[in-house]
């Protein structure tokens, strides 16, 4: 029942204000400031009551968040330095925005650290997907490439739907079918040249996709 309250209130919005605290097991990511890459991944709890948050990290580490002002989604830590709150990952958790670093909290704790170690392509496996890869990707404004690790499921004729997680951690599905590329809540623009597909997601990212990890090998 506390999960659901939870995330009830954050989904919606609402942000109701319990008598009793509601918290729940969650994941963080964090990434230091400028950096489209997270530095480090564990479990945390996170908890709100009247308005204030708790974010307690694995690491040992606890955020004590209050409310600053008017503005939804204003706050001040311990330190009384400003910290906001973000919803870009839609369903999948929430954005804090510090000073020094942006904290992304997911409602799916998914495997441990040391699963993500042991699995360059986590949290893709093959006991989910017919295979799994990690694509070139980056920011349409950035120079250099990086990798997202992506999970494929095999369709006949040449189909395939590839679940994506991209540098901010959200996760989507393209979908290269027969005579279209489509993404789901997501504008595409996908253009072939030789054995690799150019994906331009929301015309912020883009992903090169070989066809080999569309139809196997």
């Amino acid at each position: 029942m506390r999960v659901h309250t939870l995330l009830l209130a954050v989904v919606t919005g609402l942000w109701a204000l319990p008598a009793t605290a509601d918290w729940t097991d969650a994941r963080c990511e964090i990434y230091p400031k400028g950096e489209d890459r997270a530095e480090q991944t564990l479990p945390c709890t996170f908890s709100q009551r009247q308005g204030y948050v708790t974010i307690t990290r694995e690491d040992g580490v606890v955020h004590e968040l209050a409310p600053s002002g008017e503005a939804v989604g204003n706050f001040r830590d311990q330190a009384g330095r400003p910290v906001y709150r973000q919803s870009g990952l839609g369903d999948q958790g929430l954005i804090f925005r510090f000073p020094d670093e942006s904290l992304y909290i997911y409602w799916d704790r998914g495997p441990t650290t040391t699963a993500a170690a042991d699995n360059p392509t986590w949290p893709f496996s093959t006991a989910d997907y017919d295979a799994t890869t990690l694509l070139r990707c980056r920011a349409l404004t950035a120079e250099a490439f990086g990798q997202c690790p992506a999970g494929i499921l095999r369709m006949d004729d040449g189909q395939a739907s590839i679940v994506v997680q991209s540098p901010a951690g959200e996760q989507f599905t393209i979908n290269f079918m027969t005579g279209y590329v489509n993404a789901t809540n997501r504008s595409v623009e996908a253009s072939r040249d030789g054995d690799t597909w150019t994906v331009v997601i929301d015309g912020q990212e883009v992903y090169e996709v070989p066809l080999a990890a569309i139809e196997g090998g």
